[in-house]
């Protein structure tokens, strides 16, 4: 009877960033010891339910290799795992924006969401299948010495992972124990008021009146029920609070441990923008005015029990010399998004490139020639035209600088549009427009070093402006 293989090493924890070194080390001495051709098989199964390798449907790959020089089979699955999680641009079925629940013929950008959006992206289930195979294995009872096979009776099954679109910087610490390590993602299983959002921007943000935004969290161990919103105006006294429910009318889902991986990371619209969507008491106090100057309080809630820290998003009063505010989205190390507006000085500029020809002069297809004016010479056969945009920050804190930081490293930048007063249907290439962060460097100012910190960044459009062509 062939033994099992032995998982001898393995990532730590349940909630696991794929990008990271993701290594498993597998052995089986028998097979090495007496066997010829040998391998180490490892089938990756990734799904959206668990178990995931119920279904073949969710088999992805299988991969292989030989024993190392210490008989075993070593296998860092990042390169392959991080294919199957990425970021969610589009808000999830059962969501909604200013009343309408996004469907597949009625989609929205997450950014906009009144309340809840599940994931469809952000994050999967994964077990891993380890077996070897060797020249004359039996397989399905059956063997040939002539042939390399899968064995029987030599399967070993890793344990459950959730995988999530974030990744592990070469400076984050990692924990051990056993031969096993990993990132501690246990700040991120909400169950105390020290526990945090898929965030590392601070825990005090700014945003206008008109500003969308998202914050996302981690759902699995946990029985987080609800959001609380509290309002304050500019003196610290409570104006208002909403409580949003976490169940399927809000977008979530009822049960709050479905093993389904749709429901494991949560997207929470609770900037003003998404706010003045659908909460009547912070409508009112954006007509009162009230809100201006004060604050928002967004903190998870089991019972009457907080389990996540406070959150805090200060409301920008109008600002006096108006200057243009351009408020930037980005994908974040955790596979969320983070934000920010540009308040102070912005300049935007236009650079053109085109294709030439030389026209002649005056018209020569016609029945008469006629000397006209605005034909001939060098003429621009097409432009393509690119906008720049110039923006700096207001005046800010050293802990903003990790947010500035992954700003300039993300992989996705997005300009986005605030609040306006259109239907539900009029989403279409209105909100969200991609750009690439030209700004290539970037320096962490203290107030040590530089008393006042303050940031200048680039950005130009992805999209080249359209112009006709003649």
């Amino acid at each position: 009877m062939a033994a099992n293989c032995v998982i001898e090493q393995h990532p730590i924890g349940f909630f696991i960033p794929v990008g990271q070194e993701l290594i498993f080390v597998v052995s089986n001495r028998d097979a090495v010891a007496n066997q010829t051709k040998v391998k180490f098989c490892a089938e990756v199964h990734i799904g959206t339910t668990i178990p995931v390798t119920a279904n073949s449907d969710n088999l992805k790959g299988v991969f292989k290799t030989t024993p190392n020089n210490a008989g075993v089979g070593m296998f860092d699955l990042r390169n392959v795992i991080e294919n199957y999680v990425k970021a969610d641009n589009m808000a999830a079925n059962g969501s909604s924006y200013k009343g309408t629940t996004t469907s597949d013929s009625e989609r929205h950008p997450v950014h906009l969401i009144d309340k809840y959006s599940l994931n469809t992206n952000l994050g999967r289930y994964m077990v891993i299948q380890f077996y070897v195979e060797y020249l004359g294995a039996t397989n399905n009872g059956v063997s040939d010495p002539n042939v390399v096979a899968r064995q029987d009776g030599t399967t070993q099954n890793s344990e459950v992972y959730f995988l999530f679109n974030g990744y592990v910087k070469h400076t984050d610490s990692l924990y051990k124990s056993g031969n096993n390590f990993g990132f501690d993602t246990s700040k991120f299983l909400l169950s105390s008021i020290t526990d945090e959002f898929l965030t590392n921007a601070p825990a005090e943000q700014y945003a206008n009146v008109e500003d969308y935004g998202t914050m996302s969290f981690v759902t699995s161990s946990t029985s987080m029920n609800s959001i609380a919103l509290n309002y304050y105006d500019s003196s610290f006294s409570v104006i208002g609070s909403d409580t949003v429910v976490r169940n399927s009318s809000n977008g979530a889902w009822d049960n709050p441990f479905a093993a389904v991986s749709e429901n494991q990371i949560l997207h929470l619209g609770c900037f003003p923008g998404n706010l003045r969507n659908w909460s009547s008491t912070f409508q009112n106090l954006v007509s009162l005015g009230t809100i201006q100057g004060g604050f928002i309080t967004v903190q998870a809630y089991f019972g009457f029990s907080a389990i996540s820290k406070a959150y805090m998003i200060y409301v920008n009063c109008p600002d006096t010399k108006n200057f243009e505010s351009i408020r930037l989205c980005w994908l974040n190390q955790w596979g969320a998004w983070d934000y920010y507006t540009f308040t102070k000085k912005s300049i935007r500029s236009t650079s053109t490139q085109g294709s030439t020809y030389h026209q002649l002069g005056g018209s020569w297809n016609e029945s008469l020639y006629r000397p006209d004016s605005f034909k001939g010479g060098k003429k621009s056969f097409r432009v393509n035209a690119t906008e720049r945009i110039t923006m700096n920050t207001n005046f800010v804190s050293e802990d903003d600088n990790v947010m500035f930081e992954e700003l300039i490293n993300s992989p996705e930048v997005y300009l986005l549009k605030g609040y306006q007063t259109d239907a539900a249907n009029a989403v279409l290439n209105n909100y969200v427009t991609p750009v690439r962060l030209t700004t290539s460097s970037f320096t962490k100012k203290t107030l040590a070093n530089d008393k006042l910190i303050q940031y200048t960044f680039e950005i130009e459009k992805s999209k080249t402006l359209r112009t006709q062509s003649i």
